[in-house]
């Protein structure tokens, strides 16, 4: 055991003497978490508009005045052809373009219902179907209240008994914010810098300047060796989740609903499966190059695509659903997810946490083996 701590010792003197390493544990995390709290959003805050008004009546210019208000919508262009209106819409200046016809007040006022047409730019379909449900959304609104106006002024009385009068109410994320949805994830992408990168580098540098094979030559066990790697790291990505949920608190306002505990007990079973992936990526590089390649293509990107992280699993193809059933990083989103918006813990989340305990113990066994086998 003093050869471990040895070795760890050593472990973190060789890190600090590294200011690149440092500033990649403690700074990397925090101005990416920032970066990408920020960029990771499918939300729809401000819908760029071009009106082309054929009517130009006080009433279509209410109808405007409704969009803009509704503060969804910005209206950028007024135009009077729809030649500009498409041409705007081609050059991606605008997402939506409002056509409102010339008899639009005066149908109205004979109580004859009015097509208004509504042009999107699909090129996003995201943008466009929240766009879309905005518009129907103003659009329906504007309606009543001409009812009710028209109602009001003829004197007729609507009596209405037995009505359903639904009340929405979102748990977890009432404000539907996608940021608060995709923060939590991207704190498991974070754990895969920290972790796999660094760990697979690592390695990978002493082979580079011919430290391991000193170290292969001394007296030291290959367990004692693997160990001594494994544990300085483990306790640098616990560093980092003690920064990043800081960070998470602080910056974005997104508290631990559940019991940090189980979040720390399930990020220490997701770090196993992760410095097993390090030890094997370093055992089949030859430089630091190689490392970061096979690190961020083999294995990250597959893991990012795969995990739920920003497409859900099931519009996926059946066959790839199998293929995320592999994916460690599918088990510790459901899991960090869970904990920090809802409020759940073991009770709710053991076969996750099972089955995260034994991918990483199983990773980390295998490659621990070839580790071994190629000190040996």
């Amino acid at each position: 055991m003093r050869t471990v701590i040895h070795f760890i010792k050593k472990e973190f003197l060789q890190f600090r003497r590294d200011p690149k390493m440092v500033a990649m544990i403690l700074v990397a995390p925090i101005i990416q978490l920032i970066f990408l709290g920020y960029a990771a959003t499918f939300d729809v805050n401000t819908v760029h508009t071009a009106v082309f008004d054929q009517d130009k009546t006080s009433l279509s210019r209410e109808y405007i005045q409704k969009l803009e208000y509704s503060g969804y919508f910005a209206i950028d262009y007024h135009v009077n052809n729809y030649d500009d209106l498409t041409k705007l819409i081609d050059n991606g200046e605008v997402v939506f373009g409002l056509v409102i016809p010339n008899d639009f007040e005066k149908k109205i006022n004979r109580r004859v219902s009015v097509p208004v047409q509504g042009i999107f730019d699909g090129s996003d379909g995201n943008k466009g179907s929240i766009a879309g449900g905005y518009v129907l959304s103003v659009t329906l609104d504007f309606s009543k209240n001409i009812i009710s106006e028209f109602m009001d002024r003829s004197g007729q009385k609507i009596s209405l008994h037995g009505n359903v009068n639904p009340e929405i109410r979102v748990w977890y994320n009432p404000e539907l914010k996608t940021r608060n949805f995709m923060v939590p994830g991207i704190f498991g992408l974070l754990m895969m810098l920290v972790t796999l990168i660094l760990t697979s580098l690592a390695i990978v540098k002493e082979k580079e300047i011919g430290t391991l094979e000193q170290l292969i030559v001394t007296p030291i066990k290959p367990f004692q060796m693997i160990l001594g790697k494994l544990i300085p790291f483990t306790i640098l990505g616990f560093i980092s989740v003690i920064i990043v949920l800081t960070a998470m608190t602080l910056i974005f306002n997104i508290p631990v609903r559940g019991s940090t505990t189980f979040l720390f007990f399930a990020t220490f079973l997701y770090i196993l499966s992760l410095l097993g992936f390090g030890l094997f990526v370093s055992t089949v590089s030859k430089t630091q190059q190689q490392a970061m390649m096979i690190s961020i293509f083999v294995i990250m990107l597959p893991m990012i695509y795969l995990s739920g992280f920003a497409f859900p699993i099931e519009n996926m193809p059946e066959f790839i659903q199998y293929l995320t059933y592999v994916i460690p990083l599918r088990y510790f989103i459901t899991i960090i997810r869970g904990v920090i918006l809802k409020g759940i813990g073991f009770a709710e989340l053991w076969q996750e946490t099972l089955i995260l305990f034994m991918m990483g113990l199983l990773i980390l066994f295998f490659s621990s083996l070839r580790f071994r086998k190629r000190i040996e």
